[in-house]
């Protein structure tokens, strides 16, 4: 067995890889993922953090288990860990200013773990798109939109610019539905509908009313606006859908009319 394990498989300018040196990197790895998985299996299963946070904490406890691996990987081929990075110092320089915006990734990703101002399963917007935060690696962040196209976003447009959480401080968030009724409607049957048509979506929150503004006097409509709150934020589009449905059922079977725009043209003679 002592043959077998001394047994040199490459031996080249004072490089040598044994049997035994295979074996021991193959059992650092079996036990590094062994332990991996305990402790994804016990941050599952605390009731402290909620599932976004159990996430962060896990990748960030990976990504430091993957370094360490790392060095004792090189440790036991027999490297000299802190000669190999004082040696390389200078090309990590040059590294360094030829590869800032990968590096500036990696710092935004490593906050975005830490501080948590996004989350997985947090529905977000920057720059316009409007997506639900599905992965957050160390430099990017996969995002699936509203028509379940998957962006890749590099971290560093998360930390520097604008960016709306609409899922930051809770699950509810308000949105609007706007309808413009003919001037002959009656006003109070139009707002009576409008609460009956938004309250029978089972989506929208029942312990908060919706509200009903009266918003203008239109060219050709009284124009009224449906405040409403849900917790389906990164699906709301097709609430919002439903909710128009159900309101042009109710105004059909009361009578309301939906004007269109009308113009008037006179003619000379």
């Amino acid at each position: 067995m002592k043959e077998f394990l001394d047994y040199v498989l490459i031996d080249y300018d004072n490089f040598t890889i044994k049997v035994y040196t295979l074996l021991q990197i193959f059992i650092v790895f079996i036990i590094v993922r062994l332990l991996l998985f305990l402790i994804k299996t016990g941050i599952n299963k605390s009731s402290k953090f909620d599932v976004a946070k159990k996430y962060s904490v896990y990748q960030l406890i990976k990504y430091v288990a993957y370094v360490l691996t790392a060095i004792a990987f090189f440790h036991i081929l027999g490297f000299n860990v802190s000669y190999l990075l004082l040696g390389s110092s200078a090309l990590l320089v040059g590294l360094g200013f030829g590869l800032q915006n990968l590096f500036s990734d990696f710092i935004s990703g490593i906050i975005l773990l830490i501080d948590s101002s996004v989350k997985v399963g947090d529905v977000i917007e920057v720059d316009g798109l409007i997506g639900q935060v599905v992965q957050i690696d160390f430099r990017t962040t996969m995002v699936i939109t509203r028509d379940d196209k998957y962006i890749i976003v590099p971290n560093t447009d998360l930390t520097k610019n604008q960016l709306v959480n609409w899922t930051h401080a809770g699950v509810l968030s308000r949105f609007e539905v706007k309808i413009g009724v003919s001037y002959n409607s009656d006003v109070s049957l139009v707002i009576i509908l409008l609460k009956e048509a938004t309250l029978s979506h089972t989506a929208v929150e029942k312990s908060k009313e919706p509200i009903i503004r009266f918003s203008d006097f239109g060219d050709s409509s009284l124009n009224f606006t449906v405040l409403f709150w849900s917790s389906e934020v990164f699906r709301i589009e097709n609430v919002k859908s439903d909710i128009r449905i159900k309101i042009f059922e109710l105004f059909n079977q009361n009578k309301i009319e939906i004007p269109f725009p009308q113009r008037v043209l006179h003619t000379v003679q």
